[in-house]
């Protein structure tokens, strides 16, 4: 079995029985993924430790008992709308559910954030009028339109 090196803090998320499945879905979505380790006991997987884009995960098989919620999502930065379109489809895909202001769930329960770095920037503006523009906009939609919210930015 590979030597898993230890990071101090790595999110650690639980599943009925998807652990293998959903960790294979991330891991090919985005670049720099892997996955690192997946822990049995007989044939059955019990853990699967991997990283998305660098940033280590474990996922559990803990049975029925607990359930991903929207108290606990994955943010993920794109910068471009090609980006954030292949993000937000291939998370969607085979049973995910958008939801609204780039927020989204998977077909397996974990809630993702797919933001644009334009969006930071534009509610981070100096000018009220602009990031307050800006913030109107996103709250009107369900995936992020860049282009939509640079518009309603310039009013």
């Amino acid at each position: 079995m590979p030597q898993v090196q230890q990071h101090k803090i790595t999110p650690f998320l639980w599943f009925d029985s998807d652990a293998e499945p959903a960790a294979k879905l991330y891991t090919s979505i985005f670049e720099n993924s892997r996955i690192l380790d997946i822990s049995r006991a007989g044939d059955k997987v019990m853990s699967v430790t991997f990283e998305i884009a660098g940033q280590r995960f474990m996922a559990l098989n803990g049975g029925p008992h607990y359930k991903l919620t929207a108290a606990f999502s994955v943010l993920v930065s794109v910068e471009t709308q090609t980006e954030l379109d292949r993000v937000w489809d291939a998370l969607l895909a085979d049973g995910g559910k958008p939801t609204q202001c780039g927020w989204l769930d998977d077909r397996y329960g974990l809630t993702w954030q797919v933001i644009p770095t334009t969006l930071m920037k534009l509610m981070a503006d100096p000018d009220p009028g602009r990031a307050g523009r800006t913030v109107q906009a996103m709250m009107k939609m369900v995936k992020l339109d860049i282009a939509e919210l640079e518009r309603a930015a310039n009013g």
